[in-house]
């Protein structure tokens, strides 16, 4: 690919937009492709995809997806030569989700007293606590928390480790988070020292490696990544899990719901709550 990092941009009715992202989350040659999908102008029914293309390969992919979906107005646009995430961040707001308060740095006068604080700073990783997946995670982790507590906490695809970090602010002893992308461990261990929070983070490839099994096992497992992942994951997440344990499951849309419900009720799993934000859902379950 070029040396400039490029955002394309796709615009339409809901239920053009969520069948075009469902198609990207499926098509091979964009499984790994970072994007997002939300509601711009609810009046006029105009939702967005944005996607974030590393290779040409992948740009091709994402364009002929879209095309293919002709209610869709595509565009591409060049990201300035600049940490382009972080500076998107910056001007968003902060977020609530029940008793979690997230935000960053340009907002840090604005954290209640009454309020779990977490200051996110993104760098170049994702998961800031703006995104609608990682608003159903706090706030299913938050109802579940009225009820009982997680001694042990693992946090799959940790992004910037604002789930792993808010267990251990909540009084789980033990939380981890794993993820494949280096630069994601690296902010989220900066994140956590933000936070005081006594969390860790490990560049890891998989549950199995020793240094994810070693706290295990879990009360309670985030899994916050893409939908075929989930779904592939689905027996190692149960076996990380304590007999009873709980998992949250989310980057999935409303539209791949019933194929990872169906991975983890094939293991076992009993669902405990679901919930729907945009076009995301997040799943609660319960391992037998």
């Amino acid at each position: 690919m070029s040396d400039d990092a490029i955002q394309i941009i796709a615009r339409g009715p809901r239920a053009i937009a969520e069948t075009a992202a469902a198609v990207l989350e499926a098509t091979p040659e964009t499984e790994a492709l970072t994007f997002s999908i939300l509601e711009e102008d609810e009046d006029r029914d105009v939702w967005r995809i944005d996607a974030f293309p590393t290779l040409d390969s992948e740009a091709e992919a994402v364009r002929a997806v879209l095309a293919g979906h002709p209610g869709l107005r595509v565009t591409t646009e060049v990201l300035a030569d600049a940490d382009w995430l972080a500076l998107a961040l910056s001007g968003l707001p902060p977020v609530r989700a029940g008793r979690f308060f997230v935000y960053g740095a340009h907002d840090r006068g604005l954290a209640p007293a009454s309020t779990v604080n977490l200051r996110i700073e993104a760098g170049a990783a994702f998961g800031t606590g703006h995104h609608g997946t990682t608003v159903g995670c706090l706030l299913a982790f938050d109802e579940l928390l009225k009820r009982r507590r997680f001694p042990r906490v693992l946090d799959v695809g940790c992004g910037t480790g604002v789930l792993a970090i808010a267990a251990a602010r909540t009084g789980s002893t033990v939380a981890v988070g794993t993820d494949i992308d280096r630069v994601s461990v690296r902010i989220a261990n900066e994140n956590a020292t933000l936070n005081t929070a006594d969390a860790r983070f490990v560049h890891a490839f998989g549950l199995n490696d020793p240094r994810v099994r070693l706290d295990g096992p879990y009360d309670l497992v985030f899994a916050n990544i893409l939908a075929p992942p989930l779904v592939a994951l689905s027996q190692d997440i149960k076996q990380a899990l304590k007999p009873g344990g709980l998992t949250i499951l989310s980057g999935l849309l409303r539209t791949q719901e019933r194929r990872v419900l169906a991975a983890y009720t094939s293991k076992g799993f009993r669902l405990v709550r679901r919930l729907h934000r945009d076009a995301w859902a997040t799943l609660v379950l319960r391992r037998p």
